[in-house]
């Protein structure tokens, strides 16, 4: 078994399934599955349910949006969207 460590907030990337290769959010963690969101192709009221063994962490969180979903505030796709790609852009990827 994959000891995989996630945090809410954390840029992970997909490993398998359709949306293999592209970075998500995590925004929810239960047991061996997280929660996924882009902001863009998965939003925030539909977030993509994985297996903690299909997904790749970056040890990178995104501060302001981990702060907001530990607070229990309103998160918009729209942060969630201009954060990755902003993360993407200073990491060299594609958004």
């Amino acid at each position: 078994m994959h000891n995989v460590q996630t945090a809410l907030g954390m840029v992970v990337k997909a490993t398998a399934g359709r949306d293999k290769g592209k970075f998500f959010v995590v925004v929810k963690i239960d047991g061996p599955f997280v929660w996924l969101a882009d902001g863009k192709s998965r939003r925030l009221a539909a977030p993509k349910k994985k297996k903690v063994i299909h997904i790749e962490p970056t040890n990178d969180i995104l501060s302001g949006i981990a702060n907001k979903i530990c607070e229990k505030k309103q998160i918009f796709d729209s942060e969630l969207k201009s954060a990755l790609r902003n993360y993407n852009e200073s990491n060299g990827g594609t958004f």
